[in-house]
């Protein structure tokens, strides 16, 4: 067992998608083995969305390049490139870019993200 006080991941873990989305994660379950927390790179195309979820994370999003869209609870939230967004656990959200320009941004997830707890709605 390594007595090392870091992890060096010398690349992300990229998610596999179906929907043209770019996944990165740097740190989280996937790519370090780390649970308290996740950081991951995304890049969504043009007029992408995932179904509403209801996660068992805060989420918090910086958006560095185009514009993202939120349904959380029922209110409608747009980011542009530098602005932030902090979405706590228990909240029902949906993700989008109903935009005709890629968005680009990072998440850190608190707990890190996980596909047990991310509570997915069919379509």
């Amino acid at each position: 067992m390594s007595d090392k006080r870091y992890v060096l991941n010398p690349s992300p873990f990229i998610v596999p998608t179906t929907d043209g989305k770019l996944i990165e994660e740097h740190v989280g379950g996937a790519s370090t083995g780390t649970s308290a927390y996740s950081l991951a790179h995304m890049v969504a195309p043009p007029h992408w969305s995932e179904p509403h979820q209801t996660p068992a994370f805060d989420e918090f999003t910086i958006v560095v390049r185009g514009r993202k869209r939120f349904e959380i609870d029922g209110d409608v939230v747009e980011l542009q490139a530098g602005q932030a967004l902090l979405i706590k656990g228990g909240a029902r959200v949906r993700y989008s870019n109903p935009f005709d320009a890629e968005c680009e941004y990072w998440s850190i997830c608190v707990p890190a993200f996980s596909p047990d707890t991310v509570h997915r709605e069919a379509e």
